[in-house]
């Protein structure tokens, strides 16, 4: 087998067996195609299925003569390795060759955490006499008190606010749905941008459910939340590397800090277990309720 139909098969098994969202699956194609980028320069030149542990282990080194750092290379393996589970589990090999890969060791380094008065300026700084000021504080708000990942945000939908009982629904990774308390703050400030600007917002055709639009009506881009955020990062003159993930990670922070049950959280979050085997921690509304208004700062 060649790499294109390999790597064309393998993007079909991630959206169709896997359910992974488009930016994950073009993570692992960009993975694979460094693959296929140094078995072209080998002599005799590697197909995938011919390619070998040594293969793979020369393949990182490679990736560290290019000057790819250690968390780069440790991505890649995963990639490599779950390219190689695919072939074997459709027949393509009998051994998988990644088996014994090891990804290099990294120092876990975790991303800045906001202060409240981080936020408070971060906040401040929004311009409210613009139209896109209230939006803009809806979106901070949101990112705190429920701990989104911006395509959670970007994707957020108006039938998926259950205000009236302080609970917001939204899809994460793999299509999974599940409930966030939603704290005062945010409740607020989403009403103001919903009831006082959005409702003057006149959405294009199939945009209608989105919650947070651009002035042309469409929804908003991964891309135009970050610029939002470097902005208002910018005019404070914050010295930290602040990113719509910082806000997540700032949310889960301060709940645990505070004393907030981890299972709670995590459910909070979306994350995938990875001290049980059980996915996700299913718990009860009120209970989820309560931890935000008990441990949230900004409730």
């Amino acid at each position: 087998m060649d790499w294109q139909p390999a790597i064309k098969g393998f993007r079909s098994y991630l959206k169709l067996e896997r359910s992974l969202a488009e930016n994950s699956i073009l993570a692992y194609e960009r993975d694979i195609e460094k693959l296929y980028q140094f078995s072209d320069i080998q002599s005799p030149r590697i197909k995938p299925e011919t390619v070998t542990l040594t293969d793979l282990r020369n393949f990182m080194v490679w990736l560290g003569e290019l000057g790819m750092i250690p968390t780069t290379q440790a991505r890649i393996v995963s990639g490599v390795k779950t390219f190689y589970k695919y072939l074997l589990m459709h027949d393509v090999i009998d051994i998988n060759p990644s088996e014994l890969l090891e990804a290099p060791k990294t120092r876990r380094k975790l991303p800045a955490v906001l202060t409240i008065a981080d936020i408070d300026m971060l906040i401040a700084a929004i311009d409210l006499s613009k139209p896109e000021g209230p939006r803009n504080k809806a979106i901070l708000e949101v990112l705190f008190s429920c701990g989104l990942r911006v395509s959670e945000l970007t994707n957020l939908k108006i039938s998926n606010l259950f205000l009236n009982i302080d609970f917001i629904k939204v899809t994460g990774k793999g299509s999974k749905e599940r409930l966030i308390p939603i704290g005062s703050e945010a409740k607020k400030a989403l009403t103001i941008w919903l009831d006082e600007v959005r409702v003057h917002t006149h959405p294009k055709k199939g945009e209608d459910d989105y919650v947070f639009l651009n002035r042309r009506g469409a929804h908003l881009t991964r891309e135009m939340v970050f610029i939002i955020i470097r902005q208002l990062v910018v005019a404070t003159g914050l010295k930290k590397a602040i990113s719509p993930h910082t806000f997540r990670h700032s949310f889960a922070t301060y709940l645990i800090e505070g004393g907030a049950d981890l299972r709670a959280v995590q459910e909070m979050l979306g994350h995938e277990s990875i001290t049980t085997t059980e996915i996700y921690t299913h718990l009860d509304r009120e209970f989820l309720r309560s931890t935000i208004i008990e441990f949230h700062p900004r409730s």
